[in-house]
């Protein structure tokens, strides 16, 4: 059956379609966070707009509407909670939080940083979920569970039936994990044995509310484990075998967790209580009574941020870190597409002096990622800032180190989607000790990887700059 439309319908769908484009290029101008992006959006928006315009819908905005209100409640619950039950955690405030560097990242993190912490670092996917699945084990009252990519496979039935069990015993076990991330998990077998178990499941659903319905362009990319308020665990790796390195498609796997014990986890709880708020529009019940103590010397702070603040938190925290140095500043990340102020700081910090090393995967997982790695090697090489790839497996911790004197590990990438558009946690350890185990464990790394040359790049093939450009006019949306 042949379908037609008549020149007035026709009419009237081309015409919506121009005012959706108009009504979204004035939007784009207002609240894109970047003039290249509000620029790239006006343009495709009034040159192609029957293209565009549902693009737009879906990707257009890097502001996350109707979290801000959740987030503020929750936060004023805890600090009521705080305040009433357990004051004596102000006694932990670290002595050198006043600082002008720490100061500024306190006020973004909105969180203190609070001394008496012990940390582990956890290299590689055994020592990581060796580490989770004991502390999960040891759980007496209750356990958060978060991660962007949790999978129904042989590492996530093993975490499974751990949770399983300590919800049959009566603990409170609540899970949360993206629903794009883990897509298919909220179908799986898994799912449902955690249902039946009594586990508490809920998907983070970042479509919520009138204006976010359409959006699939924000993630909650944050992976975190508290158990009974004493311990957390945060870092690169997600639920999935090949975080292990026993997939054969991946093949091996370079990442890096850590654990912390001490007071400073009260800042991965309630940055999952403010998760969960948005996530099932209920408070989460754990006892904010619980003993903390300080069995270590570290001082920690935990810097949550996402797309609903003012700010853009991971991207002005990576920029304050570098401007700080003053020796050295190491980054390591599996995606590392910046915008043009960390390029900058880089630059000029390599300028002054400073040991500036930037290390990503020789083998990206996308080419357009790659293509774009390569752009910004391109610039940052002049001015002495040393680019490393590294080449025995796909490396995807995101970690640096400041002189000795700071150590970050988290779920933030260097780039636009983790300054602007995720939901993402780093731990900032201010010890020397543990920055001396970063070193190590970084320098190992650099040796198995190939420092990238002028004459490297000088030897690529004539169509290699044009691609690396034509990939770079995408960072905004990498």
């Amino acid at each position: 059956m042949q379908i037609s439309f008549s020149p007035e319908i026709v009419a009237v769908v081309l015409v919506l379609f121009y005012v959706l484009a108009i009504g979204s290029a004035v939007e784009a101008i207002l609240r894109a966070r970047t003039a290249q992006g509000a620029i790239a959006w006006v343009v495709s928006l009034l040159t192609l707009p029957y293209l565009t315009v549902p693009l737009y819908l879906v990707l257009g905005r890097s502001r996350f509407d109707g979290y801000v209100r959740e987030r503020q409640q929750i936060e004023a619950l805890a600090e009521r909670h705080l305040r009433d039950t357990r004051s004596e955690l102000r006694d932990y405030r670290a002595s050198d939080a006043d600082a002008a560097f720490y100061r500024a990242l306190q006020r973004l993190a909105r969180l203190p940083t609070v001394r008496g912490n012990e940390v582990e670092l956890l290299v590689d996917g055994y020592a990581t979920f060796d580490s989770i699945e004991a502390g999960l084990r040891q759980a007496q009252h209750y356990v958060l569970f978060q991660f962007y990519i949790l999978r129904d496979d042989a590492l996530g039935q093993r975490l499974g039936a751990v949770l399983a069990e300590r919800a049959r015993a009566g603990l409170r076990v609540y899970v949360l994990y993206d629903e794009v991330g883990s897509a298919g998990f909220g179908r799986s077998r898994l799912h449902r044995e955690l249902r039946d178990a009594g586990v508490q499941l809920a998907a983070f659903n970042t479509t919520q509310g009138r204006r976010n319905r359409l959006q699939l362009n924000f993630r909650n990319h944050r992976k975190l484990v508290v158990v009974d308020g004493r311990y957390a665990w945060i870092g690169g790796h997600n639920v999935g075998v090949e975080y292990l390195g026993e997939n054969p498609k991946r093949g091996p796997w370079r990442d890096t967790h850590l654990r912390i014990h001490g007071p400073a986890v009260i800042g991965a709880e309630l940055t999952f209580a403010t998760d969960w708020l948005w996530a099932r529009r209920e408070q989460l019940s754990i006892d904010w009574n619980l003993e903390r103590r300080a069995p270590g010397t570290s001082s920690v702070l935990l810097f949550p941020s996402d797309p609903a603040s003012a700010f853009e938190e991971a991207g002005l925290m990576y920029h304050q870190v570098i401007i700080q140095a003053r020796e050295r500043i190491w980054i390591a990340s599996p995606y590392f597409v910046p915008d043009r102020g960390i390029i900058a700081a880089l630059q000029l910090a390599a300028l002054r002096g400073v040991d500036v090393r930037v290390m990503i995967p020789d083998k990206s997982d996308g080419p357009v990622v790659g293509l774009a790695n390569w752009s910004f090697t391109r610039e940052l090489l002049p001015a002495g800032v040393a680019v490393y790839r590294y080449e025995p497996a796909f490396m995807h911790q995101k970690v640096f180190l400041l002189d000795r004197e700071l150590a970050g590990v988290g779920t933030a990438n260097f780039d636009n989607r983790s300054f602007r558009l995720n939901f993402e946690m780093t731990a900032l350890v201010h010890d020397g000790e543990f920055c001396d185990q970063v070193e190590a464990m970084l320098l190992e790394d650099f040796a198995r990887s190939r420092e990238v040359t002028a004459q490297e790049l000088a030897d690529k093939p004539i169509w290699f700059p044009f691609a690396t450009a034509a990939a770079r006019l995408m960072a905004p949306v990498l």
